[in-house]
């Protein structure tokens, strides 16, 4: 990862609806890699957030995509789920959507998107739950774009090796927010952020970046000291001011709730995960129940979160958040990034 020039080896998770254009120009003007999450966005709405980050540095940053075999629609299963919430919408004197859709476009066939970040250009594209495919690949690449791939087991990350792609980004079961599995449905094997670093740099001529549960400069130096060329931290920087965490969640990250997270599909169809919450509460109690297809399922997660909300709780939110949570830190992005690389040189001396 030395063609980025970057001062220190660690990297903001992409975290799409947290991560914001102030965050990650702070991130990268602190000599890290600043990223935007834009799986869940338009075009329009990737592209405005690509030039603001711009305006706001001159360093590289990441765009993240979601990679995700794209949605098959089963009226039946999402009419079933949809009876199985009414329930919870009846709480709030609301009822559940009549129907579902799937909300957002898999990368993987979203042409608009692909010609926008090619006209666009940014530093470094990175996947999550896949890839695209190599005719996708070779066009960034041709372009000058940097390419990284997230692999939660040694399987995957030999698919991005083979792929040409430059980095893997080694996801482990403590990291927050969406698993990056290929397959949902595949068996997990739940492997640790580190334990996973240590297979794939010992498997692997590719660089590895290590993400999951890390929180401060000493966990940065040990996925270092592991072999990895950076760190990704996302949880770390939920609560910085640059966020777009409401203020439910913020405190929520202070609370009991960051001692127990918990990984779920019930909210948007995938499993990911997230601070304990009423909504995965539900979840656990109808844990035998299967989703719809990601995203139709989060179509149905995000009404139930808005009525709830309407009715003055906020316990339905997509809370995302990782193992290292008990640790988050307030206050800048630029000072989080400080306190990181103080802590990350006070580690390595």
């Amino acid at each position: 990862m030395g063609k980025l020039g970057l001062h220190v080896p660690i990297f903001q998770s992409p975290m799409a609806g947290v991560s914001s254009p102030d965050m990650a120009a702070s991130v990268s003007n602190a000599g890290g890699l600043g990223a935007l999450g834009i799986g869940a966005s338009t075009v329009d709405q990737a592209q405005s957030m690509i030039r603001k980050t711009r305006a706001l540095t001159n360093a590289p940053f990441n765009v993240n995509v979601f990679c995700h075999r794209p949605a098959r629609p089963d009226p039946s299963r999402e009419t079933a789920w949809l009876s199985l919430m009414a329930p919870v919408f009846q709480r709030f004197g609301a009822s559940p959507p009549s129907s579902l859709s799937e909300i957002y476009t898999s990368f993987i066939v979203d042409e608009p998107m692909l010609r926008m970040l090619l006209a666009e250009r940014p530093s470094v594209v990175s996947f999550h739950f896949g890839l695209p495919n190599a005719d996708v690949i070779s066009a960034l690449k041709d372009a000058g774009i940097v390419l990284m791939a997230t692999a939660t087991s040694l399987a995957e990350a030999r698919t991005i090796a083979a792929a040409g792609i430059d980095a893997v980004v080694a996801q482990g079961w403590e990291a927050g927010g969406h698993r990056g599995i290929f397959d949902a449905d595949a068996e997990d094997a739940r492997l640790s952020a580190f334990d996973l670093t240590r297979i794939l740099v010992g498997e692997l001529n590719t660089p590895v970046v290590t993400a999951g549960g890390m929180m401060d400069g000493a966990d940065i130096a040990k996925a270092l000291s592991l072999g990895a060329v950076a760190a990704q931290l996302g949880t770390a920087f939920i609560d910085c001011e640059e966020s777009l965490a409401d203020a439910a969640y913020r405190a929520a990250l202070h609370s009991d709730a960051a001692k127990n997270t918990t990984m779920t599909a019930a909210i948007s169809g995938r499993p990911a995960r997230c601070l304990a919450n009423e909504f995965t509460a539900w979840a656990t109690e109808t844990a035998e129940a299967k989703p719809p297809d990601y995203p139709i399922a989060y179509d149905a997660g995000k009404a139930l979160n808005a009525a709830a909300k309407a009715g003055g709780v906020s316990g339905f939110g997509a809370q995302w958040a990782g193992m290292g949570a008990p640790r988050v830190r307030s206050g800048a992005a630029k000072d989080i990034m400080a306190a990181l690389i103080a802590e990350l040189r006070a580690a390595t001396a």
